[in-house]
C-alpha cells in the first residue's frame, strides 16, 4: 500500500528571518576578514558578548539566595520588577506615578510587551474587537513592528514619512503631515530613542511639535522603548520623549524591553508600560491583559525579571547598573567618531556627519542595496540590504578595513 501524503505537504517553506540569516551566512563564511555589523546586541572592543558585570554579582546572589524557588510567578509578572521598570522609563517623581495612574505587565522581551498591547487595543481600543483602526509605523522602522500588530489582527497598517534620505536625517515635515492626515485615534508606533533602522531621534523640539499633532488628532502613542541609558548613556535623556507625553496628559503605552542595557538577550525580559486616566482605568486594562496573557505564555519567567528587579531596587547596583549602561554607550560614541574621522580621511565620496549625528546601535549609513552587495559578497561585510550597520561591530582592529571597504563601494564601479 503505498505510503500517504504528509497531512502537512501543502505547507510552503518559510523564507528565513533576514538578521538571523545573515549571522548564519558569517558563521559560514571562511574569510579572515569577515565582519558581523548586522547582528543586533552588544559587542566589546574584541568582538565578544559582554556579560554586565552587576548582572554576574546579581546572579551569583540570586543563586545563593535559598529563599527563592521555581513556583510560577503571577501572571502579571513580578510586582517588584513592573513597578521599578514603569519607574526608570516615567520617571521616580512622575505625576502618573504618584496619581497611582500607571501599571505594569511583565512579558517576554520588548516583543511581547508590543504584541501584549496590540492584542489588548485590537480588542478594547477604538471600538471592540476592532482590527480597522489604523496602526502607523516609522518608514523604516524596526522589522518586526508590521509582523507583531498584522499577527494581532490589525489589518490596516500604515507607515508616517520619518527618514529623509536626501538629507540622511529626520522628515519632519512629512511625519507631522502624514500624522494631520492619520484618521482620528488611530495607533502611532513611536520609537523612544535609539530609532531603529535609522538612529536618527527627534529633537525635543521637534518632539513637542509631534505632540501637538498628535494630541489635536487624538491619536494614541505606543513607545517602543528598547534602548533606554544604551542611546545616550543618560537613562534620562533617553526617556525624554516618554516623559514628556505623559506630561502632556497622554493615555499612552510603552513597551520596554530590557536585552540591551542589560546584555540580557536570551533571559527575554520585557514590560509593558500603562499610563492611563485614573487608578480605574489601570487596573481594568490588567485585567483584560492578564486574560490575554494566561492564553499565550500564562506566567513569565523569574530570572531575567529578577536580575532587573533587584538591581533597580538597590541604590549600590543601580549605580553599578548605570555605569555599566554608560560603558557601552561610551564604546558606541567612540566608534561612530572614529568611522567619521576615518571616512572622511579618506575621502569617501558624500557627506558622513549623519554617522556622528545618529544615536543608539544601529547607524543607517546610506548605501544602497548594489553597495551593500559590493559590501557582502566581495569584502565579507555583513550588514542588512537598507545599509543599516551595528556600530558594536565595529572594533578597533577592523575598524581601518571597513572604512576603506566602504569607500570603494562608494566609489567603484560595481557600484553604478
Amino acid at each position: 500500500m503505498a505510503c500517504a501524503a504528509s497531512l502537512f505537504a501543502a505547507v510552503p517553506l518559510a523564507a528565513p528571518v533576514v538578521i538571523f540569516k545573515l549571522t548564519s551566512d558569517f558563521k559560514e563564511d571562511p574569510s579572515p576578514h569577515k565582519v558581523n555589523l548586522g547582528v543586533g546586541a552588544y559587542r566589546t572592543d574584541e568582538g565578544k558578548p559582554w556579560v554586565l558585570p552587576v548582572v554576574r554579582k546579581v546572579e551569583k546572589c540570586l543563586a545563593n539566595n535559598d529563599s527563592l524557588n521555581h513556583e510560577y510567578v503571577p501572571i502579571l509578572g513580578i510586582p517588584e520588577f513592573t513597578q521599578s521598570a514603569c519607574e526608570i522609563v516615567l520617571g521616580a517623581d512622575s505625576p502618573a506615578i504618584s496619581g497611582q495612574r500607571t501599571g505594569g505587565v511583565q512579558c517576554l522581551g520588548g516583543t511581547g510587551a508590543l504584541r501584549m498591547g496590540a492584542e489588548f487595543l485590537r480588542a478594547w481600543y477604538n471600538g471592540t474587537n476592532n482590527s480597522a483602526t489604523p496602526v502607523y509605523v516609522s518608514a523604516p522602522t524596526w522589522g518586526n513592528h508590521n509582523g507583531v500588530f498584522g499577527a494581532a489582527g490589525f489589518t490596516d497598517i500604515r507607515s508616517y514619512r520619518y527618514w529623509d534620505p536626501a538629507k540622511r536625517g529626520l522628515h519632519l515635515q512629512g511625519l507631522l503631515e502624514d500624522m494631520e492626515n492619520a484618521p482620528e485615534y488611530s495607533i502611532m508606533v513611536l520609537h523612544a530613542c535609539a530609532h531603529n533602522p535609522t538612529g536618527t531621534d527627534p529633537t525635543p523640539e521637534e518632539w513637542k511639535k509631534i505632540a501637538e499633532v498628535m494630541k489635536k488628532k487624538s491619536l494614541f502613542p505606543f513607545f517602543d522603548s528598547a534602548y533606554q541609558g544604551f542611546a545616550s548613556g543618560s537613562l534620562d535623556k533617553d526617556a525624554w520623549a516618554v516623559r514628556y507625553f505623559v506630561s502632556q496628559g497622554f493615555e499612552l503605552f510603552c513597551a520596554q524591553s530590557f536585552s540591551k542595557n542589560f546584555g540580557l538577550y536570551n533571559e527575554r525580559v520585557g514590560n509593558l508600560c500603562i499610563v492611563a486616566k485614573d487608578t480605574d482605568n489601570v487596573k481594568r486594562i490588567r485585567s483584560q491583559m492578564e486574560k490575554i496573557a494566561r492564553t499565550i505564555w500564562s506566567n513569565p519567567p523569574a530570572q531575567g525579571a529578577r536580575i532587573v528587579a533587584t538591581t533597580l531596587n538597590d541604590s549600590a547596583l543601580f549605580a553599578e547598573w548605570a555605569s555599566n549602561v554608560k560603558t557601552m554607550a561610551d564604546r558606541v560614541l567612540l566608534m561612530r567618531a572614529q568611522l567619521r574621522e576615518k571616512l572622511e580621511k579618506l575621502g569617501t565620496p558624500g557627506t558622513w556627519d549623519h554617522i556622528t549625528q545618529q544615536i543608539g546601535m544601529f547607524s543607517f549609513t546610506g548605501l544602497n542595496p548594489s553597495q551593500v552587495e559590493y559590501m557582502v559578497k566581495k569584502k565579507h561585510i555583513y550588514l542588512l540590504g537598507n545599509g543599516r550597520i551595528n556600530m558594536c561591530g565595529l572594533t578597533t582592529s577592523n575598524l581601518d578595513y571597513v572604512a576603506e571597504s566602504i569607500k570603494e563601494a562608494a566609489t567603484g564601479s560595481q557600484c553604478q
